[in-house]
Formats: C-alpha cells, structure tokens, sequence
C-alpha cells in the first residue's frame, strides 16, 4: 500500500500527546473566582449549576424557549448549553454571557461526541476491538480537534461502563466486559480528548460516564437498577472509573440506576466518599438527562425540591435540563437544607472549568470560522478512521482459508440490504455524522475491484430483516455467474444505543433463512457482521464457512472491509466481549468464579444446561487471522516474590504463517486461593505486536502488585501470600501456563 507522509506526520502528532493531570489553578484563577464566588447572588450561583439543551428550529415553542435561554443568560442564571454548536450560535450566545450579564461569565458549550464529530469513526465497542489504545487515542483526538471547531468545550465521554449483558443497548458505547481493557479505553480516550493541554484551545474536557455500575442494569433494560455485592462493584465496575481520574479526566456524569438501593443521583458514599475524597477527584460531576428529577420516580423524593437537595448534597454539581437547581433550591439555601459550603464548592468547580479552558481570557476562543470550515471531515481524518475501523474487525471464522479472497476473482454477488445501507455504518450517537459521507461496503468492495462483475441483491427489507418473496429465485438465477457470494447480516443502527435493548440477541427476523438459501447454492460464502452488540449465532457458527465480525465502522466502513476481504489488511481484531451461543446464557463473560461444582462434560450435577453447552460460541479476546502465531507459555521471572515487589514475564511470540501480521498477546492471572472466592480468571496486561512471516520476539510483561490485589469482606485493598497461575495465549480460553508464589 502507498505510504501516505502528511498522514504519518498527523499521526506522529496525536500519539505525541503527553499525560494530562488534574492540576490546581494557579493562584491568580483561584483569587479570580472566589472574588466571583463573593459578589454572586444565590440565584446567580445557581444559574453556574444549571445546563438547559438547546431549542433548535424556527417553530413558535422553539423561539420563545431560544427567547427565555437568552434572557437567562443575560440574568447570569444559566451557566451551560447542552446541544449547541456550530460557531454563529456558540458565539452568539457567548457574547451575550460576557458582554451582556453583570459578572460576565462564560458559557459552557456541551454534547455527546462518542465516536467522532463529522468523521465517525466506529463505534466504541468496535474500537475496543482493536486492542490497540494509541490507535483509540488518535480517534478521540480526531474528534476533539472536529467538535472543538464547531464550538464545542465539552464531550459527555468516554462511556466506561462495564458491560456483561449484550441485550443492553449501550453496551455499544462502551469496550466491552473487562474492566482491565475497559480501564485502557478510558485513559486513551480522556488523554485523546483532553490532549496534554486542557487550555489549549483543541482540546476538549472529557466526562467519564456513567458513574456508576449503569452496564449492571438488570435484565439488560436500559434505566433498570443494579444491585450487587460491593466486592463487584469495586473490583469489576469502578476500576476504568478510578482509570480515568488517573488519566487526568475533567469530569464525571451520573448513571440514571441505583445501585444496591440508592439512586446514583443521591449517592453521598459513591460520589463524595470514594470519588472524592478516597480517589482524589477534584473535578465536577454533572447529572444525566433530567436524573435529578427522576429522583422523585425512583421513590427517594417527595417534590422536585426535594430532588435537587438530595442531589446537590450528594455531590451532583450540574442539573442537566430538570432545571430543579434554579428554579427550586433558592429558598432550600436559605433553610440551610443546602449549605452555603456546598453550593459554592459546587459553583467554584465549574468556575474552575471555565478557567482552565482559558474562557475568562478570551472566551471567545472556540469560535473561529475559519478553523470550523478547515478542521472537519478532512482526508487526514479519514484516513484514521479507516485505520481504526480495519484494526477493529474481528475475524471469528475461515474455513480452508477462504479469506483473502485473490484480487483477480472476476465475479462477485453482494447480498443483504444492509451491504448498501450508508446510515447504519454510523451506529448511535453519531454526532453529526451525515450519511452521505459513509463509504457502504457494496461502495467499498466496488471501488477495490474496479474490473470486476459486483452483483447485488437486497434479498431483505429493512429495518424488518423480511426475506423479500422471490429472493430464492434470484439468488439461484445469479449462480451460474457468481464465484463467490458476500452476505452482509446484522442489525440496523438503531438496534443498539440508548434504551435500544433487545431481548433476544440472535440475529432479528429472517437473515438465518438467508444465509441457508445462500449456503445451499454450493458457492463458496463469506458473511459480514455488521451490528453494534454481540450476536448469538449458534444458527450459522457451525454451517457457514467464513464470518467476519466487522461491526458499525463509521464513515470509512467500506474500504475498512475490503481492506481486510482483499488482503490489503491482515485482521487483528480481538473480541472485548463474549459471544454466547444462545441469549439464555446471558450472562456470560470470561472472568466467571468457579462455583463448588463447575461444569464437567460426563457428571450431570454440575453447573450447566441441558439444551445446550455451557461454553460461549466466541470467547472474550477471540479474534483470527491470516497468520498463524505460535504463543509461548509465559516464564516468571522469580518463582518467588515479595508482597509488594513487581513481577517480569516473558512470553516467546512466533509468526508461524505466509503473511505479515499482528497479534494480541493476552496475559492472565489466577489466585488460586484466597479468602475472597477469585475469577478463574483474569486479565492483567496485553500487547499488540507487528510480526513478519517467520519472525519472531520475546516480549515482557510487568504483573504488578495491584494485579495480585484484591476487596476482601471488609472492602479493604490486598493480596494474601499463595499460589498464583499466569497464562499466555491469544484469547482467553487457548492458553499456556505457569506458576508463582507470593509470600509475605
């Protein structure tokens, strides 16, 4: 492929980007705004703690809701905007904050930029896929870069939701069901966002959300509570929480559930106790959509009154749209049901925000037209889109090495309506991703064989998956003239995201049927995944030679695929979550406790089913392809250490195929006994490395001694002398192991 150098030079620049750490304002900030702090009205102070979505459109409601958030501006009773952007408007109503109120304080301009501005890139889940975090980094900076030019200070990302229950619909958002990769997403994504310079004018503060346990929602309903043993929630749910602080992260959102009772937006422990105070957080914590109101269904409020003092006393610091901080708490300030502390350590985080963006300088600094009309969608931006989508594609089968297919076949048949569809490539939360810049995948496998017959069927309907009625017909007729068929299943986009739930996980309506007609031509059949959750696909896992698991790619999706169909890309995608075989095995995820009685094959009281197996159809950290690679079984190197000491394991890596490639060496760890029952395992470090045909190298792990920790029954933090089993391999079922011991 021909090297592109202003594209390696753009690279090089985002992977510069250095840790960015929570830092205290100078005291020149820190004087300006207690100095603020001092003359603010109680109403004013409120104002800085309410953000309101904007009222886009020309219709009567419309303009006179834009007419009231104007005014309020202008009163010093609104501190941020939800959903404004674009630089007229942004900078419109900026003018009227500093010019306009009495204490001239800026705005706040939000959105949700999950997966890209303009150029979308794939959705979160798939870019956890990669396993490759710089790669993940470069995304998020893209979108930095992208919405900062449209105005934008603040991105409600990255979603750092651990997630076992694939029914959930933002499970999407997220990277998946281990919170050891789930806490490398989110640093890579908060130092993406925010870069090394949080006033620098391109960077944008990230929002670790949502805060807390919100993948736990039972039976996969979005909004549903959590409930679990604390020892869960601190060692598999909190820790890419704790990550992203560690990473420099702004701020914080909170999760619509509750968690073993308490509604999240009333969490005093949660948020105050261990966000806070245990872990450091110096940043602000800003409510979901209306969840302070929502207090009140949950049963813990009695009035909107009551809400936003439960609320603002747990450590909620932003009440996004209830609009309870202004319009209620005014009179709950003079009743002291809020202290005069709390308000004002509430209103100085924010403050503190506005400043280190650098908008008390020039808050005009995010509004440059120039900037908005040559920083979007650029081809230095979707080059790494392309990038990022071809390392997150997962090949999950191939048969008799199907794949690649020779870039001198001359008849191919596409079928499947989604292979031309340019909306779902786009996933949720798109930003403002356009369909017309979406490159289909029918687009891309036309565009890299431009000599070829590329036939298409739609053979389905959307969004129903109806099989059209003569599809078998045609399908035969196109026989004669197809050397190979390419059939593209999946799910539409709006299938997953927020309360996007399904209950059933298996692919929707009659795309089995499909792949059987396709299957029975005696063509050779490849299949595209194109969905946003993992499937259960125990209907075609068996039967169908090959199955690519290419998720939503975003607007490079198309010349991702066939980057990988054609061989120009060798996959190295890794599964970040568990396939099951059938929904009724949900929940099912690799770092499952052991029971008194795991499953055995021949012994009936064992922990299984009756119908089907207990295993999953794809394993977490599964992914093939081209290659071959030949993973040692990992060498400590002490058999011996101390509490407290680190431990180096070496693991011998061979490219054992004809192609160039890359691999994901996993390492995991087992306790094999403590005082806590332990996971069978788990993952404790990764390492994607580039291998020639024939090549090969040695690579070391660092195991660290919170690897080796644990919560006992009393919460504290610890690891207990014995036997530990380390395990080597490419996913986290085909392992190699060995042994330590630690000792006091």
């Amino acid at each position: 492929m021909k090297i592109n150098h202003k594209v390696i030079v753009f690279l090089l620049l985002l992977i510069s980007s250095a840790i960015h750490a929570q830092t205290k304002l100078n005291q020149q900030g820190e004087a300006l705004i207690d100095n603020l702090i001092s003359q603010m009205t109680v109403n004013e102070k409120l104002g800085q703690l309410a953000q309101m979505r904007w009222s886009w459109g020309d219709s009567p409601q419309a303009a006179a809701t834009q007419k009231l958030y104007k005014e309020r501006v202008k009163q010093g009773t609104l501190g941020s905007f939800l959903g404004v952007h674009g630089v007229a408007l942004t900078c419109e109503l900026q003018r009227i904050a500093v010019e306009e109120s009495r204490l001239k304080i800026p705005l706040l301009f939000a959105q949700d930029v999950i997966h890209g501005w303009r150029t979308i890139f794939p959705v979160p889940l798939a870019e956890a896929a990669s396993w490759n975090p710089d790669l993940v980094g470069q995304s998020a900076r893209v979108a930095a870069v992208e919405a900062t030019s449209a105005g934008i200070h603040w991105t409600f990302a990255p979603m750092v939701d651990i997630s076992r229950d694939p029914r959930w619909g933002r499970i999407t958002e997220g990277s998946g069901e281990d919170p050891f990769l789930g806490s490398a997403m989110a640093t890579a994504r908060v130092k993406g966002f925010q870069g090394d310079d949080i006033s620098a004018g391109n960077t944008l503060l990230a929002c670790a959300k949502h805060f807390c346990a919100y993948g736990a929602a039972e039976g996969g309903r979005d909004y549903n509570i959590a409930d679990m043993s604390l020892q869960t929630l601190f060692g598999i749910y909190l820790p890419p929480f704790k990550a992203a602080v560690d990473a420099g992260v702004e701020t914080f959102m909170g999760a619509f559930n509750e968690v073993n009772g308490v509604p999240m937006h009333a969490n005093d422990f949660l948020i105050n106790k261990v966000l806070h105070q245990q872990w450091g957080f110096s940043g602000l914590l800003i409510s979901d959509f209306t969840a302070v109101m929502e207090l009140q269904r949950h049963g813990i409020a009695a009035t909107p009154e009551d809400a936003g003092v439960l609320a603002l006393n747990a450590g909620v610091d932003i009440d996004m749209e209830s609009d309870i901080y202004a319009g209620e708490l005014a009179s709950a300030v003079t009743d002291n049901r809020v202290s005069e502390k709390v308000l004002n350590n509430a209103v100085a985080r924010v403050l503190r925000l506005k400043y280190k963006l650098g908008l008390f300088d020039d808050p005009y600094r995010y509004h440059n037209l120039e900037r908005e009309k040559e920083n979007i969608l650029t081809n230095e931006h979707r080059q790494v889109a392309r990038n990022v989508a071809r390392e997150s594609i997962v090949l999950l089968k191939n048969d008799n090495h199907l794949l690649p297919l020779s870039k001198t076949i001359k008849n191919i048949t596409v079928v499947g309506a989604l292979a031309a569809d340019n909306d779902a490539p786009l996933g949720a939360w798109r930003g403002q991703g356009r369909k017309e810049d979406v490159i289909t995948v029918l687009q891309g496998i036309k565009e890299a064989l431009p000599g070829a017959r590329i036939g298409y069927e739609a053979a389905y309907d959307l969004p129903e998956f109806k099989n059209q009625d003569d599809i078998k017909d045609r399908i035969q007729k196109s026989v004669p003239e197809t050397d190979v068929f390419i059939l593209v299943l999946g799910e539409t986009a709006r299938m997953t995201g927020e309360a996007s739930n399904r209950s059933s996980i298996e692919l929707p309506g009659e795309q089995n049927k499909l792949a059987q007609i396709l299957k029975r031509t005696g063509k050779p059949l490849v299949i595209l995944l194109m969905n946003g959750r993992p499937l259960a696909l125990s209907q075609i896992a068996h039967e169908m030679p090959v199955i690519v698991e290419c998720w939503f790619l975003g607007v490079e999706m198309g010349h991702a695929v066939a980057d990988v169909l054609f061989g120009d890309f060798n996959p190295s995608g890794k599964l970040p979550a568990t396939f099951p075989r059938v929904t009724g095995q949900i929940p099912i995820y690799y770092n499952h406790k052991n029971t008194g009685r795991p499953p055995v094959e021949d012994d009936f009281f064992r922990s299984k089913y009756l119908d089907v197996p207990w295993t999953p159809q794809f394993p977490f950290g599964y992914g093939l392809g081209y290659s071959s690679f030949d993973i040692s079984a990992p060498v400590p190197e002490k058999q011996v250490i101390h509490s407290g000491d680190k431990i180096v394991v070496s693991v011998h890596v061979k490219n054992t195929g004809k192609y160039d490639g890359q691999e994901v060496v996993q390492l995991y760890l087992r306790d094999e006994v403590r005082s806590i029952t332990p996971p069978v395992k788990q993952l404790v470090a990764f390492n994607k490395i580039f291998l020639k045909s024939g090549e090969s190298r040695s690579i070391q792990f660092v195991i660290q001694p919170d690897n080796l920790k644990f919560y006992d029954s009393n919460l504290n933090y610890k690891s207990e002398p014995g036997w530990f089993t380390i395990y080597s391999g490419a996913d986290s079922e085909n392992l190699k192991s060995s042994r330590f011991q630690l000792v006091n």
